[in-house]
């Protein structure tokens, strides 16, 4: 007899998450809250294909990095994932994985490669999708958690109607192999204009037992990334904390945890419910910094007075400042 059943339960479940957006949509800031959720003590590799830029947040950040070149074969992100894991990791980032799909070497530019020694279509396609499959087989079996960073563009259609030439918008679209996404346990769309704020009105896979880890207009936090791994472990999911008002919902981080303080705040200033707060409140500044002094100053302007002046008497708003024209000057969100 080859096949053992027992009991079904919950336990070590692999987990690949993708977020998706254009560039400025806070993708890499939110890979790595997630993962730091994730994985409190660390254990994060970067698989940075995106020319070291993963190397702007190692000031905030906890985690190994690695630089990939071209060519972005798919064997090349095999041989990176299953290198991370012999690292120790159990949280790998992989920013961005739409090369493999159409960055340097990636499965189109081998297709077109193919094409051009005369391999007919669609059979210059038959090596490039074998390696991808490959690839996707072997993030399958992966142990450690996995977080795709992708790059999206708006597309659109262009249409006769009436005798009139119309635009239609088809919205974000990831850029990807077209069934990668499907493999997914949760994906999610993000927008320039709401940075690491998951848009639920585009593409996005949350199946309901996740969806509270996830609340509508808030960004991506260490406190969903913590209750993802606790799902993932089979363990019992606690769901964030209220935020700071009804009226602020929309607009206000996940509670982080009280144990995980930002880089320069000892969090004694802020008691009880009041600190994971104002916590979550510096973690929600910092983002929309890293997005340049336009972003942070709209998001400064949409807060309350109280918001205002913790944000000053702490310090922390002249550090944004600061931040914020450092990303001007192209070291921003990606």
């Amino acid at each position: 007899m080859t096949f053992t059943f027992a009991p079904a339960r919950r336990e070590q479940v692999g987990l690949l998450i993708a977020l998706a957006g254009a560039s400025g949509s806070g993708k890499t800031f939110s890979a790595l809250r997630l993962a730091r959720g994730m994985s409190p003590e660390g254990k994060i590799a970067f698989i940075d294909t995106e020319a070291r830029r993963g190397l702007h947040y190692a000031d905030r950040f906890q985690f190994m990095h690695a630089d990939m070149r071209p060519p972005f074969r798919p064997e090349r992100f095999i041989e990176g994932i299953r290198a991370a894991e012999a690292a120790g990791a159990e949280v790998v980032i992989i920013d961005s994985a739409s090369h493999e799909y159409d960055g340097e070497g990636g499965i189109m530019d081998w297709a077109d490669d193919l094409a051009e020694k005369g391999v007919k279509s669609p059979g210059n396609w038959k090596e490039p999708k074998l390696a991808h499959k490959k690839m996707m087989n072997a993030l399958l079996q992966c142990r450690a958690s996995l977080i795709f960073c992708l790059r999206a563009d708006e597309k659109i259609e262009i249409v006769r109607e009436n005798g009139k030439t119309q635009v239609r918008p088809l919205g974000w679209v990831p850029i990807c192999e077209k069934r990668f996404m499907y493999e997914m346990t949760a994906s999610f769309t993000l927008t320039p204009d709401r940075p690491g704020i998951p848009q639920f009105d585009l593409p996005h896979k949350l199946q309901d037992q996740h969806r509270n880890m996830f609340p509508a207009g808030r960004p991506i936090s260490e406190e969903a990334g913590r209750m993802l791994a606790a799902w993932a472990r089979g363990g019992s999911v606690n769901p964030a904390a209220p935020s700071r008002s009804s009226s602020q919902a929309a607009e206000t981080a996940a509670p982080v945890s009280s144990s995980q303080p930002p880089e320069g705040d000892t969090g004694a200033d802020f008691p009880g419910d009041h600190k994971i707060q104002s916590l979550a409140l510096m973690e929600e500044a910092r983002s929309a910094a890293l997005n340049g002094m336009a972003a942070y100053r709209k998001f400064f302007g949409s807060l309350d007075y109280r918001d205002k002046q913790l944000l000053v008497d702490t310090g922390e708003h002249d550090k944004n400042k600061a931040a914020a024209e450092y990303a001007d000057k192209g070291g921003g969100a990606q």
